[in-house]
């Protein structure tokens, strides 16, 4: 609801009409009462409770509901129509209601009396249907709002039906996308074998099935089919042509062919002719995919964001751009669990609203996350800020950092995907010297279940299962870019003089070896190293000012032996161009190329 609109008028100051006239005149003015306008629900709710002034009983299941003609029908233009129109019911003192859940009905009377819906996992289907029927599009909305929101391997298959059977288009898209990045996995539970025919085949021809081999696809169809035999061997020959032969072996086709379905099914001889038929058809998504690392380009267009990833080991090189609306300001940069690439951003721009976008591999776009966004810390104009987003266990987590003039403060919200919630968790407060404040870097990084505060020389923990911080052996070094890789963490300083290696198990830090020795000689001094993760082994990209001219980079990526603690030159031949330096490392994820280069541009390393 707006603000109070009171126009600043003061009692007895008249404002002049014409200023060279003495003339004035006094405005009218209009008063709005918020308390009224708030307060009027809870005052009819009362009367409902009080059962007072209703004036008709709606029937559901045989259970008596009394109400107020005129609040349902302020409520549901399905009701309106009942009660003013020509229709017996408007008449009549009860009214029975068809095709209803009582419990519901119960549920949506509740909400209609209160603005308050109460949603869960067992009810919000049925929520959904009563909604639907009675033209209450914010229950409606909010319902598969809260569906998507609850896609996960136990779920998806059962949302997956209900969204196509209501075509509640949200819930399908989302609940399919997850089918196909969790084949595998969801194929081996129970529910899968409760899909209907079409909804099997509609899930199987899918491009984006994230399998490394076909042989997975026909595993789950010989599930399905098993499951009841009888009544679904005579589906397989409309099944198969989805099943994409071409992609398998001879000895996977003839295992196929010899399969005891195929043998005695009565379509043998049509199944036969379909595996021959298949030729030409697409690679599934999953099949080829690569790690790959992502960084930010300088762009001198203003309306789009230009992004390249990169796998310098595998000589690829693909550059995309996205527009405006696409991929907005971004504020920090994207946290990842798997192949899940998240940013985060403000919205509106130029608030104190986080919103976070997520990755869609599918068509190659960013798009707002299903989670609820929620304002930042209040902070004080003197302060300095960093935000950090992280992962752990899934689970994302918003770090905001705040140095003061005596104090930084780190503060934790926690993404709760049930209550589609951050929540706060306990703050971080260290008070700090004067040389500290000026000579320290600070930043925030996730390994195995804990997050890292590092700031030099101090180093906390933070627990998310016991919501709590403690203090840990200080880094020795200055640092500029932090990176973890299974249970270490790795930093170096902007002269990339060593590397220093933090164990989280030992809480014990080492030295090992900085630039490769000898140090490339055409550089100068002012570098800048990141580091990333591929593939299991620890990269750093450099970019480099040569010292002829600061205008060229030189943009170096070299890989770290941990047997023998040595970089190694991988001579890759990075795109030229300005890159928007990212955080403290590089975000790495697991990208389906064919979905990448539909869109992007391959800069393969020949071209450059």
């Amino acid at each position: 609801m707006g603000h109070h609109h009171h126009h600043h008028h003061q009692h007895g100051r008249h404002r002049p009409s014409n200023p060279r006239h003495g003339a004035s005149t006094v405005r009218p003015r209009s008063y709005q009462s918020e308390s009224y306008l708030h307060g009027f629900l809870g005052t009819v709710s009362d009367l409902q409770k009080d059962g007072v002034l209703q004036d008709v009983v709606l029937e559901v299941e045989g259970r008596r509901f009394p109400c107020h003609r005129l609040v349902l029908s302020a409520a549901s233009p399905y009701f309106r129509a009942m009660f003013t129109s020509d229709m017996a019911e408007s008449r009549q003192r009860t009214v029975v209601l068809q095709g209803l859940d009582a419990g519901m009905f119960e549920e949506i009377l509740s909400y209609i009396y209160s603005a308050t819906l109460h949603v869960s996992l067992d009810k919000v289907q049925p929520l959904y249907q009563a909604a639907d029927l009675l033209q209450l599009d914010y229950v409606r909305d909010s319902c598969s709002s809260y569906m998507a929101m609850n896609v996960d391997c136990s779920t998806c298959v059962d949302l997956y039906k209900f969204a196509d059977v209501f075509s509640v288009n949200r819930v399908l898209k989302r609940s399919l996308h997850f089918i196909c990045m969790h084949l595998a996995e969801v194929a081996s539970r129970e529910e899968f074998c409760s899909l209907s025919v079409n909804q099997l085949t509609e899930i199987i021809s899918q491009d984006q099935l994230d399998v490394k081999e076909e042989t997975t696809v026909w595993e789950a169809v010989v599930r399905w089919v098993q499951h009841s035999r009888e009544d679904r061997l005579h589906h397989l020959p409309s099944i198969l042509p989805h099943i994409r032969f071409n992609l398998l072996t001879s000895d996977d086709t003839a295992a196929i062919l010899d399969h005891p379905l195929v043998r005695e099914n009565p379509g043998r001889s049509a199944i036969r002719n379909v595996i021959k038929e298949t030729s030409n058809i697409r690679k599934r998504a999953g099949m080829d995919t690569l790690e790959m690392a992502m960084v930010f380009m300088e762009t001198t267009n203003v309306t789009c964001q230009e992004i390249l990833y990169m796998n310098p080991r595998a000589g690829k090189y693909i550059r995309c751009s996205y527009s405006e609306e696409d991929l907005p300001y971004i504020s920090l940069t994207t946290a990842i669990s798997g192949n899940n690439f998240y940013i985060g951003t403000e919205e509106p721009k130029g608030t104190d609203h986080l919103a976070v976008l997520e990755y869609s591999h599918a068509g190659n776009v960013w798009q707002r996350a299903n989670m609820s966004t929620f304002q930042k810390p209040d902070m004080s104009r003197k302060s300095e800020i960093d935000e950090f987003l992280l992962e752990v266990d899934e689970i994302l987590y918003y770090v905001f950092v705040e140095r003061e003039n005596i104090s930084t403060s780190v503060w934790i919200r926690k993404y709760n995907r049930h209550t589609d919630q951050w929540q706060e968790c306990s703050q971080l407060k260290i008070r700090m010297s004067n040389y500290l404040r000026n000579h320290s870097y600070h930043t925030v990084v996730s390994c195995g279940p804990h997050i890292y505060f590092l700031m030099k020389p101090q180093m906390h923990r933070y627990d998310p299962s016991q919501d709590r911080w403690c203090k840990l052996t200080p880094p020795k070094l200055e640092f500029c870019t932090t990176v973890a890789m299974g249970t270490e963490i790795f930093y170096t300083d902007r002269e990339f003089s060593k590397t220093m290696v933090y164990d989280t198990k030992s809480d014990r830090w080492q030295v090992r070896q900085g630039w490769p020795n000898p140090r490339p000689v055409n550089l100068d001094n002012t570098i800048l190293p990141y580091f990333f993760v591929l593939e299991n082994q620890l990269h750093v990209w450099v970019e480099a000012f040569t010292i002829s001219s600061l205008q060229t980079t030189n943009n170096l990526v070299y890989v770290y032996d941990k047997f023998t603690d040595t970089w190694r030159d991988l001579e890759a031949t990075m795109p030229s161009g300005e890159y928007l330096t990212p955080d403290s490392c590089l975000p790495v994820a697991r990208m389906y190329l064919p979905c990448l280069t539909a869109k992007g541009t391959d800069l393969c390393t020949a071209c450059l």
